[in-house]
């Protein structure tokens, strides 16, 4: 079957370790895992570190990249997959597909059965595709984590990656007042038109806010303290610019902040992110689409760091 691979590992250039091309047919691993026809899939950051090696080792290569995936189950159902696995082996007692077990951007893969979420019918194949990591992950900062419902106002650091940006539009979509930084001034443009008030970066705010949604790192997180009222939650799911910053420790208990650590959701979380996308009529922001035989045009994409939302494969072309 055609798959998106990791053949090797390439630190300084993971586009170099992409492999594209045949690989063998997924084996279940026992009788409660099914195959899924993937119909799309979308394309995560997590995807470009395991190119550069991480979580990953060489004796796990060749390594089916993805994590996102809507398809057709084996009774004809349109579903969603959950990603996340059960995994004792790993300190976290359960991995991502694609680091133990292969991933979703290939015709086919296989899942636990309990993993299959129902697709409705008024979100698309595309669309379904972008909802299971990087939309989870924000939906979870958001409620669980975040407690939104607390609170009126968010402030989501650096959108245009996908949990950034779905953040904004989730946000907006649960009526709270938001704000979001971008270093790019066209970004900017379309983060406004989703509804937040756009800000560069370090720009102070016109009011503290209630939930930080951080996912940037070291570059923001000064700012994002600084823009917390008392009480607020830092809500922290990535460091694409530097995982070690300087923390005000006066600041956290001055202010009661709570600083807290969050990755991907539960597969009820994702259900309800679904429905709420449903129900709201929501769509993910999607920066382009591209068919499956494109699959290193889409990473040469999603590396350039120009992208404005979910980079996605459709496997149909």
């Amino acid at each position: 079957m055609r798959a998106v691979f990791a053949s090797t590992f390439d630190d300084d250039n993971p586009l170099a370790a992409l492999g594209v091309g045949e690989r063998p047919e997924p084996e279940a691993p026992d009788a409660d895992w099914v195959t899924v026809e993937v119909r799309a899939s979308a394309l995560n950051h997590h995807d470009l570190w395991a190119l550069r090696g991480v979580g990953l080792s060489a004796q796990q290569l060749p390594m089916i990249l993805g994590c996102d995936a809507a398809g057709i189950d084996p009774a004809g159902n349109e579903v969603i997959v959950y990603p996340v696995v059960p995994d004792p082996a790993d300190p976290r007692g359960m991995s991502i597909l694609s680091e133990r077990y292969q991933g979703t951007l290939a015709e086919r893969v296989v899942v636990p059965r309990q993993n299959l979420i129902p697709k409705p019918a008024a979100l698309s194949f595309t669309d379904a595709a972008c909802l299971p990591t990087a939309w989870l992950t924000a939906y979870r900062m958001l409620t669980t984590k975040g407690r939104v419902h607390d609170g009126e106002s968010v402030l989501v650091q650096g959108a245009g990656g996908g949990v950034a940006t779905a953040a904004v539009v989730l946000a907006k979509a649960m009526g709270k007042r938001v704000y979001a930084t971008s270093r790019d001034a066209a970004k900017r443009e379309r983060i406004a038109e989703l509804g937040a008030t756009a800000l560069e970066p370090g720009a102070r705010l016109p009011e503290r806010v209630d939930v930080v949604i951080e996912t940037v790192g070291a570059a923001t997180f000064d700012h994002s303290m600084k823009s917390a009222k008392p009480g607020a939650r830092i809500v922290v799911a990535g460091a694409t610019a530097g995982h070690e910053p300087t923390v005000n420790l006066r600041r956290v208990f001055a202010m009661q902040l709570e600083i807290v650590g969050t990755s991907m959701g539960t597969r009820d979380e994702l259900a309800a992110l679904i429905q709420f996308c449903a129900d709201k009529g929501i769509r993910p922001v999607v920066d382009s689409v591209y068919g499956f035989s494109e699959a290193e045009a889409a990473f040469a994409r999603l590396a350039s760091g120009e992208v404005f939302g979910k980079v996605v494969l459709d496997h149909t072309r």
